[in-house]
């Protein structure tokens, strides 16, 4: 049997004493997407957190390897250094910095991803912006380049945190092609995002969570195929 990828064991993590993820666990092969999906305070924002090794949700027990290396053993700038990038929901887009500045910015730190052409090339609209100040982008260009941003580190595992968030249906419509290069691209990527049928779309395998645990591990086929699964978790 081969070794996954991205392998989640038994992990339980605390917001204080508030006991948020309860023993979740699954895998995820190198270049697949898997949609993180469940309904509002499911968990789904905190597993993203817990891999990415941010100060909270605390990780009380359970282990996490991606490639071999123990994820559990670091803190998020060690996982951030061994490819792990994380895209929160407010896009965290570095006030009073350049479209590039924030770019030169994440190529500050080794190793580097994808320079500057090969971002322009993938992200015009990036490229038309560049001098701009990136918090005065729109929504749906500040998610571009907060994916941007993440690419040009030595990205190995991209975590997506609700990527159409408030976005337009013709600006999701846009952010949904960058993904779709994301996964030609072979880049493996988990998305947590309300939009459960559009995420289900470009997603290999599908994991629900119902307070804190796992309700179902499959592939994202199996889910918009079973109505009652998505009535019943859901709500679609």
């Amino acid at each position: 049997m081969t070794t996954p990828f991205l392998s989640v064991r038994d992990v339980h993590a605390y917001y204080g004493e508030s006991y948020i993820v309860q023993g979740v666990s699954f895998d995820l092969e190198e270049t697949q997407i898997l949609a993180l999906l469940g309904r509002n305070g499911a968990g789904k924002t905190s597993i993203l957190r817990t891999l990415a090794r941010t100060e909270t949700p605390a990780l009380r027990s359970g282990e996490i390897s991606m490639g071999g290396i123990e994820l559990h053993k670091m803190q998020s700038h060690e996982a951030a250094q061994n490819g792990l990038q994380l895209v929160p929901e407010d896009r965290r887009i570095i006030q009073g910095l350049t479209v590039e500045e924030n770019l030169i910015l994440a190529q500050i730190a080794e190793p580097k991803g994808w320079d500057l052409d090969r971002i322009y090339g993938h992200f015009p609209r990036l490229a038309e912006r560049r001098k701009q100040e990136g918090t005065t982008l729109s929504g749906g260009e500040q998610q571009m380049l907060a994916v941007a941003r993440a690419l040009a580190r030595d990205l190995k595992l991209l975590l997506l945190d609700e990527p159409y968030e408030g976005l337009a249906p013709v600006i999701v419509r846009e952010i949904e092609k960058i993904m779709l290069e994301i996964k030609e691209l072979g880049i493996t990527t988990i998305i947590v995002e309300q939009n459960a049928v559009a995420a289900l779309k470009l997603a290999d395998r599908a994991v629900i969570m119902e307070m804190g645990q796992v309700v179902y591990d499959g592939t994202a086929q199996e889910v918009l195929d079973n109505e009652d699964l998505r009535h019943e978790y859901l709500a679609i």
